[in-house]
């Protein structure tokens, strides 16, 4: 059974195992590359003749252009129509997939409020069985103590409500907190043990650690920098009945302390952690060398902790001379 989690995917091709094996061996889910906001016909063309792995439009409910039709459409919420229905988004890409398997796109699907998620339903239940690509099913349920504008959620219980009894199991389900950020500095603004209880206890009082869906968290990067110790614990506690892992990501103006982010890469591994931060981003290409250093060494063999010790020792000791 196919990884969800795990880029590039398997797909039938005429590559060699050989070739297919040693693909994987050069990726990481550090080095997925996103298309995001892919909210029009126009961006949806580029997404899928572009170098990328997944693709991620907003999903909102509103009309579409050519004949005024209210339903699930691809746009930004503060766009009244769109000349992209999510019906369309979703056979679009199905199609590129099937003609091409050796670049097959993920789709990750950020439904903006719980009208337009409950709307989508019955398109999701009857796609998603079919598909042959992996699918994120992403809403902000709760807010974290950096919303200072209170931007609003998605009511919390009902979307992984109608995820579970849906019966998404081949969905990967993106559950996140809305978040205000600065491009100054804001010590001490973190995700608390709180946010994690409580998001732990939604996940539980709807089943979803009942159906074993896989998870991942969407964590704004400044935000997350400050919150390793809980992060660890939501990692630790969550991989007791789910797989998975966590998206870390920021916008462009976002204040990052890249020492801590780093140190947050070091304690959770390269396996538990995608990478969706913009790719001007002073010091990102530095966080992607470490994971993939780290990654040589994810296999245990009797040199493993003295090899890896050592490396990370060096890893360390290279950045603080380089300030990062």
């Amino acid at each position: 059974m196919m990884n969800k989690l795990t880029y590039p995917f398997e797909s039938k091709s005429s590559l060699s195992d050989d070739l297919k094996i040693e693909r994987k061996k050069a990726s990481t889910s550090l080095a997925v590359k996103w298309a995001h906001t892919v909210n029009s016909q126009q961006l949806l063309d580029e997404a899928l003749n572009g170098d990328f792995n997944v693709i991620e439009p907003d999903i909102t409910l509103g009309k579409i252009l050519k004949d005024g039709s209210v339903l699930s459409k691809v746009a930004h919420p503060r766009l009244i129509s769109s000349d992209l229905s999510l019906g369309s988004f979703l056979v679009q890409v199905k199609l590129f997939n099937l003609d091409d398997p050796d670049k097959i796109k993920c789709i990750k699907l950020d439904f903006k409020s719980i009208e337009a998620f409950e709307a989508a339903l019955d398109r999701l239940k009857r796609t998603i069985p079919k598909m042959n690509h992996p699918i994120w099913l992403s809403a902000d349920i709760a807010e974290c103590p950096a919303n200072d504008s209170h931007i609003p959620s998605i009511e919390a219980k009902r979307f992984p409500t109608s995820c579970q009894k849906a019966q998404f199991k081949q969905a990967v389900l993106s559950l996140g907190w809305t978040t205000q950020w600065s491009e100054d500095p804001i010590e001490g603004t973190s995700y608390t043990s709180k946010n994690i209880a409580a998001t732990l206890t939604l996940m539980k009082e709807n089943n979803i650690v009942d159906t074993g869906h896989c998870i991942t968290f969407p964590l704004r990067a400044g935000v997350a920098a400050n919150s390793e110790s809980v992060l660890h614990e939501l990692i630790r506690s969550a991989e007791a009945t789910n797989d998975c892992t966590i998206t870390i990501w920021s916008a462009p103006f976002d204040y990052v302390s890249f020492k801590k982010l780093r140190q947050l890469i070091l304690l959770c591994g390269t396996t538990k952690i995608y990478l969706d931060v913009p790719t001007d981003q002073s010091n990102l290409s530095a966080l992607r060398l470490i994971a993939n250093l780290l990654r040589s060494f994810t296999k245990r063999s009797p040199l493993y902790f003295s090899v890896g010790s050592l490396v990370m020792f060096l890893i360390n000791l290279l950045l603080k001379k380089s300030n990062f």
